[in-house]
């Protein structure tokens, strides 16, 4: 009876042997084990294939397989092979599956990780667009506000064309007068250090001084003749310097009492103090005299300018109307020569305290009228720099 191989795989140890005919020989058992039993099997016991003889050897006491060639035996050994090519084949599969499906998910998982920069990338360009969308907003804003500031400072600038081009060559001349009088006081104040003997120098410097004064009178006659409210107002000046202003500038009295304040420390002698009192007395009087001029004139301005015969829907003549005008203009052209006198009037008191003082002592005078109207700038600009409330 023949050994079903097909169904039931087998092996053999030591001290058992077994026919091709599928009995048992005497003494020796069949244990039923897989292929790859028999493979770990015959490379521990070292089995010899025979090509020549067709037969299979094992060492030891195993003994010997005979007919070797016997097609039953090539083909149980064909069928062993094959089923083991494909368990093998088939681990490889799983092994390739497995394999693929790891790279699968790592690919799935980059694709997922570039999309999330993508949306991070996304999510900023949107801020950086928004906002740079509300700066172009505030510019556009801002070049608004401005454009209606410049177009309110047009329209005022048209407002008031006839007198900004003369107000502004009065404004330039004066800026740069204040500038050359500012270097004359520092060489002054520099000079007056060794006046005891140099009172050449001394005196050739406020000569200078005195007609840098003479000057500045001349360009503001020549501003009244263009415009002389401009000068009486004295927007020229800093809000501090106009408090204190009269006529276009200041009282030639209180100039005196500054220099008499800071004079009387110094060794003046009685005639000069008498001088020096006598020319505060005389500039009172006069300018006493020019206020009620301007008192008068004003009022006469008045009543010119608020006559029935002026009124829009008036039933007087045109020569009423025009003679209340002309009055007006006589009265306007008088202001300003009231403005000249007290120029000249600052003019004379600057003259007589020279040749009152001698010349380090009318370096010293004039260096404390200009240091009085520097602290009045300085005022001016503390005023203007104070916090808002």
């Amino acid at each position: 009876m023949m050994h079903n191989f097909n169904s039931d795989p087998f092996y053999l140890t030591r001290s058992h042997e077994f026919d091709w005919n599928g009995n048992e020989s005497a003494g020796n058992g069949i244990q039923h084990v897989d292929s790859a039993d028999i493979t770990i099997f015959s490379m521990h016991n070292g089995i010899k294939a025979s090509n020549d003889s067709g037969s299979l050897q094992f060492g030891g006491s195993l003994g010997q397989f005979e007919k070797w060639d016997d097609p039953m035996v090539a083909d149980h050994f064909q069928h062993k092979h094959t089923s083991t090519h494909n368990e093998l084949a088939g681990v490889r599969l799983n092994a390739g599956d497995s394999s693929g499906h790891s790279n699968g998910r790592f690919l799935n998982q980059k694709k997922l990780v570039k999309l999330a920069q993508n949306r991070e990338a996304a999510r900023k360009s949107r801020m950086r667009k928004k906002a740079y969308v509300e700066e172009l907003e505030m510019s556009q804003k801002r070049l608004l506000q401005l454009d209606q500031a410049l177009e309110t400072a047009r329209h005022q600038a048209g407002k008031q064309r006839h007198s900004i081009g003369r107000d502004d060559a009065f404004d330039r001349d004066h800026a740069r007068w204040l500038g050359e009088h500012e270097r004359l006081m520092d060489e002054l104040r520099s000079s007056l250090i060794s006046c005891e003997g140099n009172d050449t120098t001394l005196h050739l410097l406020v000569d200078a001084v005195i007609s840098h004064y003479g000057d500045l009178h001349g360009i503001k006659s020549a501003g009244a003749g263009s415009d002389m409210f401009h000068i009486l107002s004295g927007l020229w000046t800093t809000p501090a310097e106009r408090l204190l202003m009269w006529l276009g500038g200041f009282r030639s009295s209180d100039l005196l009492k500054v220099v008499e304040k800071q004079m009387q420390p110094l060794s003046l002698s009685e005639e000069q103090l008498v001088c020096i009192f006598n020319l505060h007395k005389s500039c009172q009087h006069a300018e006493d005299a020019l206020s009620q001029g301007m008192e008068a004139l004003q009022h006469s301005l008045t009543l010119a300018l608020s006559s029935s015969s002026l009124a829009p829907h008036s039933s007087g003549d045109l020569v009423d109307y025009a003679s209340h005008m002309a009055t007006a203009m006589s009265n306007v052209h008088t202001i300003q020569s009231f403005l000249h006198q007290a120029d000249l009037l600052r003019m004379h008191a600057l003259q007589q305290l020279q040749r009152i003082l001698s010349p380090c002592q009318a370096a010293r005078a004039l260096l404390a009228i200009n240091d009085y109207q520097a602290r009045l700038r300085a005022l001016s600009s503390l005023w203007l720099a104070r916090p808002k409330e």
